[in-house]
């Protein structure tokens, strides 16, 4: 069992908790799900050399989740699950992928017409089956109906940091190949886009045959479509396709440059190349039949007359051109964030306390991270109301004596919601006492587009606003973005001087790399920030990183990759 169906199994739990209205668990289940699938070994190779035991070194995996954990190792599934999936013989995780509908739903909706799978909620809401159901009526069958449309365009595609899990176990076990000398994902992962559909692999090996056999054997191969004597295709247990590439060492850059992508960057190149009277391919570039350039990426950008242009910009936006001007942005790099300035705790709908989110912090080599919980018109969360933000305050202030020493800041801060007018929902005396101020659109998401884009300006009008964290919303393959227009929006972001997040949550990866590279045009500053809701969470910064690296961003651009003191002054 990999990591991703034990992650399943373990979020199945969560939502059938959640139906049987069990108090706790749901959540439980849930951190556990995120955190065995983001870990970075696989359990079943942690369970073979350490036991049971082990496994509770998981972060979020208490005793009774690990003996789970090991039941479903041994046995692929264990008795609690088996008794509720008895109970309720639904699709929940399918069903629960779209917008508006949650566990409660599901339960309902079985109950009330025994519907399973996507398929039969989608017939169910087209003969008007829905809206005739208690508490639900018209408006949710549209809802639904539209949900199901949104959540199909998707074509298939992965979210990548949920699929990266997957990707990096299936790199160790052709790693371990002996055969294998060199490998390489390639592709749309390595251009660290927002989606994937397919996972490209390039191996360095002088026995092909050899590693094409032992690839199709693996026991994550679903099925395999075909198989050459340098290329394979196979379907995974994830139902992702997965290209396998064999390439002899001197061809590894011009290969990992082509199968890198994008294909128009590839196209362009090899135009230059052919006006050079050259010869560009996955095996080298080449004078005739004399090969020029090929070992390494960096070498066929220069023998180009380019310069090295990272994967995350090869997407032709200009890339080129820049480089072979001398003008290429120097990104921000992974690793370079010193703060962190959207953190939940368990004052609200967070996991952990502030002491443990900061200890946290520290040790994937933050400086600081404000604690910004939900505010009180979030009820769902549990939001804090002006008292409860007070009384965090005085927390913070005692808390901090705690890490002087580690020269470690734990700064005030809240998300606050913006109403539907564009009024917030915590008075701004309050507001004025915070270090940092995030304001969120949280509900109306239907309004038309002048007037989400007005209330989203009247908040950042406001004086203690400094941050608008994830600006549209969106959740990648299920919720739409709110409409805005961003042209408005940056404007009034430079006439207030408020900051636009870039939300490193793999779902919302919000604002997107185009509106990125707006704000690096016109000088709009931006954070790039974990929303994290557990300790764990700080290691998904890397997904903010990648998204601003493709928007073209720099260390400049980003305030909290910034000193404190130079990243408060700056805020309002």
């Amino acid at each position: 069992m990999t990591n991703r169906e034990i992650a399943n199994i373990l979020r199945e739990m969560a939502a059938l908790y959640e139906m049987e209205s069990v108090l706790f668990k749901p959540r439980a289940y849930e951190n556990a799900a995120a955190s065995v699938e983001s870990f970075g070994e696989e359990l079943s190779d942690i369970y073979k050399k350490e036991g049971a035991r082990a496994l509770e070194n998981v972060p979020g995996v208490g005793k009774g989740i690990a003996a789970h954990i090991q039941a479903i190792l041994e046995k692929k599934d264990f008795s609690e699950h088996v008794k509720l999936k008895n109970k309720y013989p639904v699709d929940v995780i399918g069903l629960t992928a779209i917008e508006g509908v949650g566990p409660k739903m599901v339960k309902v909706l079985w109950q009330k017409l025994k519907i399973r799978t996507v398929g039969d909620l989608e017939r169910a809401a087209r003969r008007r089956k829905i809206r005739g159901l208690e508490h639900f009526g018209e408006k949710t069958e549209k809802k639904i109906l539209k949900g199901i449309s949104f959540l199909r365009s998707s074509g298939g595609r992965k979210v990548l940091g949920v699929a990266l899990s997957d990707v990096f176990s299936l790199r160790r076990m052709i790693e371990a190949f002996s055969e294998v000398k060199k490998i390489e994902i390639t592709g749309s992962i390595r251009r660290k886009k927002e989606t994937i559909g397919d996972i490209d692999i390039l191996v360095v090996s002088s026995k092909a045959a050899r590693v094409t056999e032992r690839f199709i054997r693996l026991p994550w191969i679903d099925h395999v479509y075909g198989t050459g004597p340098t290329k394979t295709n196979v379907r995974l247990k994830n139902g992702l396709d997965a290209d396998l590439r064999i390439v002899p060492e001197k061809s590894f850059g011009a290969a990992l440059n082509y199968f890198t992508g994008s294909k128009e960057h590839n196209v362009a190149l090899r135009e230059i190349a052919i006006k050079k009277g050259l010869k560009l391919n996955e095996y080298g570039l080449y004078r005739g039949k004399r090969m020029i350039a090929g070992k390494t990426e960096e070498e066929v950008y220069r023998a180009l007359g380019l310069r090295y242009i990272a994967p995350e910009l090869r997407e032709m936006r200009g890339e080129i051109e820049a480089s072979r001007k001398n003008a290429l942005p120097d990104l921000i790099e992974y690793g370079d964030l010193k703060g962190d300035l959207q953190v939940q705790t368990d004052w609200t709908d967070g996991e952990d306390s502030i002491e443990a989110m900061a200890h946290a912090a520290i040790e994937v080599g933050l400086r600081y991270i404000a604690i910004t919980d939900h505010t009180k018109s979030l009820a769902m969360t549990g939001g804090a109301d002006e008292k409860k933000i007070l009384r965090q305050i005085d927390e913070i202030i005692k808390l901090s004596k705690k890490f002087l020493k580690s020269d470690f800041r734990i700064l005030t801060g809240a998300e606050v919601n913006i109403m539907k007018d564009g009024s917030l929902d915590i008075s701004d005396d309050v507001l004025a006492r915070l270090d940092v101020v995030g304001a969120a659109v949280h509900s109306h998401f239907g309004l038309s587009r002048a007037e989400e884009t007005k209330r989203v300006i009247r908040a950042m009008e406001n004086k203690n606003v400094d941050i608008i964290f994830h600006l549209t919303g969106r959740l990648i393959n299920k919720r739409e973005p709110i409409q805005i227009d961003f042209e408005e929006i940056l404007k009034a972001a430079k006439r207030t001087g408020t900051i636009l997040e870039i939300n490193a949550f793999p779902e919302r990866a919000d604002i997107k790399d185009q509106y990125i590279r707006e704000c690096v045009r016109e000088g709009v500053k931006m954070s790039i920030d974990s929303d994290a809701h557990a300790r764990e969470h700080f290691k998904l910064l890397e997904y903010g990183i990648a998204q601003a690296r493709r928007g073209w961003a720099t260390r400049a651009d980003i305030i909290n990759a910034w000193p404190v003191e130079k990243m408060l002054n700056f805020l309002k």
